[in-house]
């Protein structure tokens, strides 16, 4: 390989590193705003919110690689242009594409990883997520009374402390409201003057130690036991209640029910639950159709499916019958007709259902292919602009990346929910966004490629000046007036 395409890759590799550790850090922060509530005050070791940072972050490499290179391509070319070094190497005969060679390969890489990386690595870290996640959300928060609030973490039991201390832990004015029978309200509450508390040896259960305390009790009428017994009171010097701390621990879900996710599944596997569910659509469908057919009394598939008897003229039938007959036929007509709009409506429904189902599964089959192909996009936008607009930094390219990646984004988000919501197929849905760019990134290219001053801010004012020379008539000299 040639000095010159060596010093092209180390002066693109750096920027694309750099760029590609800041967008995954925002998307993953992105992440921590959403759930930030849901991970807060449940005691969490430290150990479990990094895997799930780790396992989050790794949903977001394929989105963040296209970002990355076209950032990182408009700052090496830009950077190239502005410190003069790239007008050497187009006076020396050689051709953009020349000088571009060596990035071309590396962004074929990328997105080779990029596909790699969302067949192979993604659904096992989507995996890992979704199940971490629901354990996490499910999770009880962690024993922390304060003081003059009631808290109701624990399964049976409402706790109020008037005072804490910091120190010793000792609590003061305790009020505990049991209400581990079902349907029995606060019929039972303790209350005691000072109190302590502290973990079994197993950490299951909480031990709460009260001291000089009462209790009042108030029986149920209708349980024959406690028939003459309204309400029992009594006072205690020190009571121990054991509160069961099962429910606040982190039980790790089984995996295996989220392996049918659209979102953990590969290239094959998803091709394969779509043909699954295309043949349960159809067969549905099938099942739905005969069973309308045969819900009526003429569209019944065959003669064998009716009535046995001879055929009843319909005019002479209803004049027989009498006025109450006649009125508790047309109410049995009605309502057969009623049962079958009913059923039309479910069956439509599922149908729907049915389809938006089919339809993720597509999506995510498409956009494993479109956000590879995305970095191939981005970097033949962000490469030519990079060489026309010869800015390198954090500055103009930033702005040019973000624009160009909202419209990206904007356009696959709104086109993927068509695509969900059975408005749109997901071929041609899934690829608007990298077909609407990609003749945005030859024309660059081709812009670039023939020296255009495409973001020249005097060429624009030099054709201004010849345009506005051109609208202006001369004026003649009038003719000597002849005497």
């Amino acid at each position: 390989m040639k000095r010159l395409h060596l010093m092209i890759i180390r002066s693109y590799l750096g920027p694309l590193v750099i760029t590609f550790i800041i967008v995954l850090f925002i998307l993953s922060m992105q992440f921590l705003w959403k759930y930030v509530d849901d991970l807060m005050g449940k005691g969490l070791p430290w150990y479990t919110l990094t895997q799930l940072m780790v396992y989050a972050t790794a949903s977001f490499v394929p989105l963040a690689l296209p970002l990355a290179v076209l950032l990182s391509s408009i700052m090496t070319l830009g950077g190239l242009g502005e410190n003069s070094e790239l007008v050497p190497m187009r006076s020396a005969g050689l051709h953009l594409f020349r000088i571009l060679r060596p990035l071309m390969l590396v962004s074929l890489l990328l997105a080779g990883f990029s596909l790699f990386f969302s067949n192979n690595v993604l659904p096992v870290a989507n995996l890992k997520f979704q199940s971490l996640l629901w354990d996490v959300t499910r999770k009880k928060p962690a024993m922390n009374l304060r003081p003059n609030v009631f808290y109701n973490g624990i399964d049976g039991f409402s706790i109020r402390v008037k005072e804490k201390d910091a120190d010793d832990g000792v609590l003061k004015d305790v009020l505990i409201y049991d209400h581990r029978a079902p349907l029995a309200g606060n019929r039972t509450v303790v209350h005691a003057a000072t109190g302590s508390m502290k973990r079994s040896t197993d950490g299951h259960f909480l031990l709460l130690t009260l001291n000089d305390g009462h209790f009042y009790d108030e029986r149920d009428p209708t349980d024959p036991d406690d028939r003459g017994h309204a309400l029992v009171h009594g006072t205690f010097r020190t009571d121990v209640i054991r509160l069961d701390l099962t429910g606040l621990g982190l039980d790790r879900t089984d995996e295996e029910l989220f392996k049918s996710n659209y979102k953990m599944l590969t290239l094959g596997q998803l091709q394969h639950a779509e043909d699954s569910l295309h043949a349960h659509y159809a067969e549905r469908v099938a099942t739905q159709e005969h069973y309308l057919r045969n819900a009526l009394f003429i569209t019944r598939d065959s003669v064998a499916d009716r009535p046995e008897g001879p055929f009843v003229d319909r005019g002479s039938y209803m004049r027989d019958l009498g006025r109450d007959e006649r009125a508790g036929l047309y109410d049995l007509a009605m309502n057969i007709v009623r049962n079958n709009i009913n059923y039309i409506d479910r069956s439509l429904e599922e149908r729907r259902e049915r389809r938006e189902q089919l339809a993720r599964f597509q999506v995510e089959w498409h956009r494993k292919w479109m956000l590879a192909f995305a970095c191939v996009i981005f970097f033949f936008i962000g490469a030519p602009l990079g060489a026309i607009i010869r800015k390198g930094g954090m500055g103009a390219p930033t702005v040019f990346a973000i624009v160009f990646f909202l419209v990206f984004h904007i356009l696959s988000f709104s086109t993927e929910k068509l695509v969900v919501s059975d408005k749109f197929p997901a071929w041609p849905g899934m690829w608007i966004s990298t077909m609407v760019l990609l003749p945005v990134g030859l024309f660059l290219t081709w812009k670039a490629a023939t020296d255009s001053p495409l973001l020249d801010r005097d060429a624009y004012y030099r054709g201004w000046d010849r345009l506005v020379s051109r609208s202006r008539k001369p004026r003649h000299a009038d003719p000597p007036v002849v005497q």
